[in-house]
């Protein structure tokens, strides 16, 4: 290889966040780390628990000090930490609910401490998307609501929040996720607003962002056709370069969402997504979700190379690019430095911050007797599963009934899906109290009706929403704003009267 080309390729691989495979560092990821690698990112299928995670990180530093690790912990029902159990924090829609913007930036500060123990520098959060759409089926309750000012003044204080932790935060999805009914996992959702209502509404929170001084902004694989009817935001100069950095004044690390999602890569393939986003003024590609191996990164390395030498990239914006990547580094180890040691938490320890939250954001609903609370015996829970949401990880469990069960002995819990919902629900709860578990309610007929059949047999049933809690029905309608952890044991401790000290 020339000399420029491994000049190249070293400048291609700065700019690459790629994900990887096992619990500990494979081969090729330290050997790519001394020839300019200068991030990874980490998934839930990297982390068993935080004293293996913080091994895990050590040994990356170990071959490159100022490597970046980046990783999707939204603190909700997103979480990566946290998995295998559920997130001990509440999401962004529970810290909406009771907008005290002091608790976002104390539970965000929170985390902070948990993931710089843990060594992780970049978090792909907060979600700042203004959730217009309640039909929307990928933001949901990972924004902190619909009304973009309550958004911008908690994406203040939970960038402000995680940030003074030491951890750099990412504000996503650019120019907004919020107002679609398309998952751009699988499609390219097109956001119809004219720019009034986009500089109004979705950019609003983006701008709090910066103005808080948000280290990484993440790109939507949106099309947006007021700022650009041809190409989505990933690939748009007039987004990332006219928007985003002339007129919003940004000057850290643009991030792309995984470049190997559907709704980029149908249209403009593998490579060509990664080579149009940094040509747009992107800074960094995040891949690795589906394909973590080094043969997609040196193919999209390669790829990136090719690139220039043909002209298609200009070799100037490739190094802007790294340059942008290697300050973000410098931040990230300042803010290490910086910050005061704190061991690394127990396995399975849950937020005590987090919780103390989830419980102010629950919101109660009656249209029965209001001494229906706490329940009078052992109840029976049916929990029904709405379709996968594949930003959620499929492993990371939810629920009323477990978390029940440890407060109440007998209680008894039932999950259905749409294909083994049965005639009647409520089987099963004769001369108990019915607890009815659901998620969006309003987005799923076949839930609604099950709902319907069950209320009618049993007016005094308990409905527990764990979602967005657009649609209150039961006698006694209980809205947690979130599936996490937190939102079912503070669920929980509402249903039964009971709360354990110490919590967790």
């Amino acid at each position: 290889m020339s000399e420029r080309n491994t000049s190249l390729a070293s400048l291609a691989a700065a700019v690459l966040q790629p994900g990887f495979v096992g619990t500990a560092p494979p081969t090729w990821i330290c050997r790519w780390l001394g020839d300019g690698l200068g991030s990874v990112v980490l998934f839930s299928r990297n982390v068993v628990d935080p004293q293996q995670l913080a091994a895990l990180t050590a040994a990356l530093r170990a071959e490159r000090p100022d490597v970046i690790v980046a990783i999707d912990e939204e603190a909700g029902d997103v979480t990566r930490i946290e998995s295998g159990l559920g997130s001990s924090r509440p999401g962004n829609l529970a810290l909406g609910a009771v907008d005290d913007p002091a608790l976002t930036a104390e539970v965000a500060r929170d985390l902070a401490v948990d993931l710089a123990a843990a060594g992780i520098t970049l978090n792909y959060a907060p979600d700042v998307d203004v959730n217009s759409n309640p039909d929307n089926p990928v933001i949901g309750v990972r924004a902190f609501g619909a009304d973009a000012s309550l958004v911008a003044r908690h994406t203040t204080a939970w960038v402000r929040g995680l940030q003074s932790g030491g951890v750099a935060a990412c504000a996503k999805h650019f120019p907004g996720h919020g107002d679609t009914r398309v998952d751009s996992h699988h499609d390219l959702p097109r956001i119809t607003a004219d720019r009034a209502r986009l500089h109004a509404v979705e950019l609003a929170p983006f701008r709090a962002a910066v103005a808080a001084g948000v280290q990484a902004v993440m790109t939507g694989h949106l099309l947006v056709p007021a700022l650009d009817p041809e190409l989505p935001a990933t690939l748009s100069g007039r987004i990332l370069g006219g928007l985003l950095r002339e007129e919003m004044g940004f000057n850290g690390v643009v991030v792309t969402d995984a470049v190997e999602m559907r709704g980029v890569t149908d249209r403009y393939g593998f490579a060509g997504t990664a080579v149009r986003a940094l040509a747009a003024g992107a800074d960094a590609i995040c891949v690795g979700g589906e394909h973590a191996d080094e043969e997609t990164a040196r193919y999209l390395r390669d790829a990136i190379v090719a690139a220039v030498l043909s002209g298609d990239l200009p070799e100037e914006r490739l190094a802007e690019a790294a340059k942008r990547v290697g300050q973000l580094a410098a931040w990230t180890v300042a803010a290490r430095a910086a910050r005061p040691g704190t061991g690394v938490a127990a396995a399975g320890a849950g937020s005590v911050v987090g919780l103390a939250a989830a419980r102010r954001a629950i919101r109660v609903t009656t249209s029965g007797p209001a001494t229906m609370l706490p329940l009078a015996g052992p109840p029976h829970v049916v929990e029904f599963q709405p379709p996968h949401n594949i930003a959620i990880g499929s492993e990371t469990p939810w629920g009323v009934a477990a978390p029940l069960t440890a407060l109440v002995a007998g209680t008894t819990g039932v999950r259905y899906t749409e294909a083994t919902v049965p005639v009647d629900p409520t089987a099963g709860a004769a001369g108990r109290p019915l607890v009815l578990v659901v998620r969006d309610l309003h987005r799923h007929g076949w839930m609604r009706e099950a709902v319907a059949r069950a209320s009618a047999a049993r007016p005094d049933t308990v409905v527990v929403e764990l979602g967005v809690p657009a649609l209150v029905t039961g006698a006694v309608h209980v809205a947690t704003h979130g599936a996490t952890r937190a939102a079912g044991r503070a669920a929980a401790e509402l249903l039964s009267g009971v709360a354990v000290t110490p919590d967790w």
